[in-house]
């Protein structure tokens, strides 16, 4: 099979993905926009922010559901760190089943929700309980549709801001890609301890390095796919353990589950996961900043390579050690930062291993059993 580099839209069209193909090589540019908006809307996010990170009595839950999950994951624990405000990811899918162990009346709470749609019926579930059962309920909406529900409700409310993605972000496509990697950027520029100037710095950063990344990448990638892999696992720590799900779940996405995808951690992975090895498994291992880290990667890469059971092993990371197959020359950035770096690799292989099966990326899902976005949610109350 010739192989289709993502710049070959008019063959994209043809195959089915031109959409996914557009909105992942677009994202870059998005980031640049989105460092563009973002500097215009700084002051009125601090405004309605003020001094609430500063408190530790305040929550912030960063919610959402599937991939805009995955975001808060990615950010909640590094932004933690930084702030005395009690900061932690949440999904929808947990808020709304067991809300007793995330909600406190008299607990001040900022509920920040990631929706492409912003329509999806756990998006807009989540923010009527926590409005119900908190007594000082505040909302930042963190979305790519300024017609979805979450805008809609939100507008002209004092708890509520909305922060708007640039409109491209809002994917066409099936799978999450731009929207998902534009509103994890938004969240770490807009709760992030260091200056404006900085914040907007490390946006521009990121956009140059993953352009570089698609464009190294693209070949290699496109090649990979075609080796018939029926199993992938993706391992990342830190902010890359939620980078991994991520990218596990745009594999089964794509490839409308013929290809089964699994995450875990470096060393969460030797207890009981690496059983799923095979000669038709591809492992790929996130690189961290961290020192610490990447030793307890090494020592995985090290010995999966060595055990010779997986068809094939390969690490994708900071150019800091040889012996990393992907890799790029990064700033100092923490692993939350560089994960929209990463990123594309996984979105390029899901999209190249959809193809190389015969689906169409753009809709994985002709017969609707999986919609972009969900249907037929029932919205249950005490």
């Amino acid at each position: 099979m010739d192989l289709t580099l993502l710049s070959d839209l008019s063959n994209w069209q043809r195959l089915g993905g031109a959409d996914t193909a557009a909105e992942i090589a677009q994202q870059p540019l998005l980031w640049e926009a989105l460092a563009h908006d973002l500097s215009e809307h700084a002051p009125r996010l601090q405004a309605f922010l003020g001094e609430r990170l500063d408190d530790p009595r305040q929550r912030v839950l960063f919610t959402g559901a599937g991939s805009s999950g995955f975001i808060a994951e990615m950010v909640a624990d590094t932004l933690n760190a930084q702030w005395p405000a009690e900061i932690r990811a949440v999904h929808t899918t947990s808020l709304l089943t067991h809300p007793a162990l995330y909600l406190q009346r008299d607990r001040p709470t900022l509920l920040v929700s990631f929706g492409r749609s912003g329509s999806s019926p756990e998006s807009v579930a989540a923010v009527e309980r926590v409005r119900a059962d908190v007594d000082d309920a505040r909302f930042l909406d963190i979305t790519c549709n300024a017609d979805g529900e979450l805008a809609r409700r939100g507008a002209g409310r004092a708890d509520t801001c909305t922060l708007l993605m640039p409109p491209a972000s809002c994917d066409r496509a099936f799978a999450m890609t731009s929207s998902l990697s534009c509103m994890l950027l938004a969240a770490l520029a807009s709760f992030d301890r260091a200056s404006w100037n900085a914040r907007i710095q490390h946006l521009a950063q990121v956009a140059a390095l993953a352009r570089q990344g698609i464009a190294d990448w693209d070949a290699a990638v496109a090649t990979l796919a075609q080796q018939p892999f029926s199993r992938v696992i993706y391992l990342g720590s830190g902010p890359h353990e939620a980078l991994a799900r991520e990218a596990a779940l745009k594999v089964l996405e794509l490839t409308a589950g013929r290809v089964l995808a699994l995450a875990n951690t470096p060393l969460g992975f030797r207890h009981g996961p690496k059983s799923t090895l095979n000669g038709e498994t591809l492992v790929v291992v996130f690189r961290s900043v961290q020192p610490l880290a990447r030793r307890y990667e090494q020592d995985l890469l090290e010995e999966l390579r060595a055990d010779g059971v997986a068809g094939k092993v390969l690490s994708i990371g900071p150019q800091l050690d040889a012996g990393d197959d992907y890799t790029l020359p990064v700033p100092a950035l923490p692993d939350s930062w560089l994960a929209p770096v990463w990123l594309p690799f996984a979105q390029l292989y899901a999209l190249q291993r959809s193809a190389a099966l015969g689906l169409t990326p753009d809709n994985p899902f002709p017969d609707g059993t999986v919609n972009r976005v969900v249907k037929g949610v029932t919205i249950h109350h005490d």
